[in-house]
């Protein structure tokens, strides 16, 4: 059998995400021509896309065992063109890497979802959906 966690536990995982990581986190989204890196602690070679600071609180409170994006996440001005391929999410220093995904679009299958993933330097680029979900259900 494996190991199964009440739905108290997972959320208190998920809100301990939310804590570590801090208030008002910076988001970045590269593009997909150096391909996203091993892990969180590796070095970054792709073009940042996008990069927008998150609100105070980012995520809403975890509840049946997911969490999911709370407020407006937005960079109204992109900093460079490319096709989204993968974000990274930094303590509100910007530099300390605690989390990296994929990106899409809706039904794209990434872990985050964007308005448009053809991006261009100064339009504004929208996260649509992101949910954090724990396992061991």
């Amino acid at each position: 059998m494996a190991i199964q966690l009440s739905t108290t536990v997972r959320n208190a995982r998920l809100d301990a995400i939310e804590t570590a990581i801090g208030t008002t986190p910076v988001l970045k989204i590269y593009d997909l021509t150096a391909g996203a890196p091993a892990d969180t602690s590796a070095a970054i070679t792709a073009t940042i896309l996008a990069t927008m600071t998150l609100p105070s609180d980012w995520a809403s409170a975890a509840s049946a065992g997911a969490k999911a994006l709370l407020g407006t996440w937005q960079d109204t001005s992109a900093d460079n063109s490319g096709i989204a391929d993968f974000f990274r999410l930094f303590a509100s220093d910007g530099t300390t890497c605690h989390m990296q995904g994929t990106v899409s679009l809706t039904a794209g299958g990434g872990d985050m979802t964007l308005d448009n993933t053809s991006i261009t330097s100064g339009q504004a680029v929208s996260v649509t959906t992101f949910t954090l979900t724990d396992a061991n259900a």
